[in-house]
């Protein structure tokens, strides 16, 4: 586990956050600028002095209670930051050697697949050649791979797209996800972007003027109407899902979460491959019976669970799958519509409906086009 208990004051900012998060996977610090993701951030890797305690696993590397400090160099950590901070006089090998003399003594008894990096980060073609020469994604790439090269316990990733045009992000994007699903090091990643998150994180630590509003899975928290998250023009869930099959006739996928099946256009991966998906609310939309003629192909049976009133409109969760759902069996949308439609159908919490889903988008797993 990676434990912060971390308090900070400055003039007209206040830091007092405590949390937990898993030892493996990306938790990701989501919320707005100045909320202090990038403080707790430099607080864990010593290069900000706030008062409390930062433990990694059986590493302490902060106590106050206890008189102990360790130095940044003496903590295990990889750090990646908007701008990639390479040498532009050494090439791109010269630059990830020097990060294998960067390690601590523990971190150089781990064995470091430097090969195995290169490839997963698809760099090979770049190692002879200067950052000034490389793109924003290609040179973010080589920084990341610099900061894994020394075999660190955690990763700390601060914006590490924020720099980036939509072009590069889209570029490295798919080796975010290839880091995720094959590197056993925890991921400490500090974002704004709810894209970001709802493609690669795992958990969600939801910060707040200073604070951590809330934590815990992504797929819960993005679902949830009583964290600021919902108050967003693009609230969404995110559902985790597997391939059923493909309908090659009429181009589309069929999925199944946790909580039905979906159609989603024709993907390029086997039955049994996991996917995830986002379900944007603004694409959800209500019907008190289940619609017999629509152009909507997906429509799954749900129950309100949670019910947030807006100016205009009103957000509602809505609980999908078994009526009375079994452990892991449950996955929840997020539907927004107009006051009026929720007044109109008389709508409450626990009232059965049928949800019609308008729009899929595909974030990781797989891609469109098989």
């Amino acid at each position: 586990m990676i434990e912060a208990s971390l308090r900070l004051d400055r003039a007209g900012f206040s830091l007092a956050v405590d949390f937990a998060a898993p030892g493996a996977g990306i938790t990701a610090l989501f919320g707005p600028s100045g909320c202090g993701k990038t403080t707790v951030l430099r607080a864990v890797a010593g290069l900000a002095r706030a008062r409390g305690r930062v433990a990694l696993g059986d590493e302490v590397w902060q106590d106050d209670a206890k008189d102990l400090f360790i130095p940044t160099h003496r903590r295990s950590i990889g750090y990646v930051v908007q701008e990639s901070a390479l040498f532009p006089h050494m090439s791109v090998r010269r630059n990830l050697e020097y990060g294998l003399k960067r390690g601590t003594e523990r971190d150089r008894r781990r064995q470091v697949d430097l090969d195995g990096l290169v490839e997963l980060l698809g760099i090979g073609h770049l190692l002879e050649r200067r950052p000034t020469t490389l793109s924003g994604g290609e040179r973010q790439r080589v920084a990341i791979a610099r900061a894994l090269v020394p075999a660190p316990r955690l990763l700390l990733m601060d914006e590490p797209l924020a720099a980036l045009d939509a072009e590069r992000k889209a570029e490295i994007l798919p080796y975010l996800e290839r880091l995720h699903d094959r590197l056993e090091t925890p991921v400490l990643y500090v974002s704004h972007s709810i894209d970001e998150v709802a493609r690669l994180a795992d958990q969600v630590l939801l910060m707040r003027d200073g604070h951590v509003e809330a934590a815990g899975e992504v797929t819960g928290m993005l679902s949830r109407t009583d964290l600021s998250i919902g108050a967003r023009a693009d609230a969404s869930v995110v559902i985790d899902a597997k391939v059923v099959d493909h309908d090659a006739h009429y181009g589309l996928t069929r999925i199944r979460c946790a909580g039905g099946e979906l159609w989603v256009g024709e993907l390029d991966a086997a039955p049994g491959c996991p996917v995830r998906a986002r379900i944007m609310a603004r694409d959800v939309s209500i019907a008190r019976e289940r619609p017999q003629r629509t152009s909507v192909i997906n429509v799954l049976p749900a129950v309100v669970e949670q019910v947030r009133e807006e100016r205009s409109t009103m957000l509602l969760r809505l609980r999908i799958g078994e009526e009375t759902p079994a452990a892991g069996a449950t996955a929840w949308l997020l539907a927004r519509i107009t006051r009026r439609s929720f007044d109109s159908l008389a709508l409450a919490i626990g009232d059965s409906i049928h949800a019609q889903v308008k729009g899929v988008a595909l974030m990781r797993g797989a891609e469109p086009g098989r």
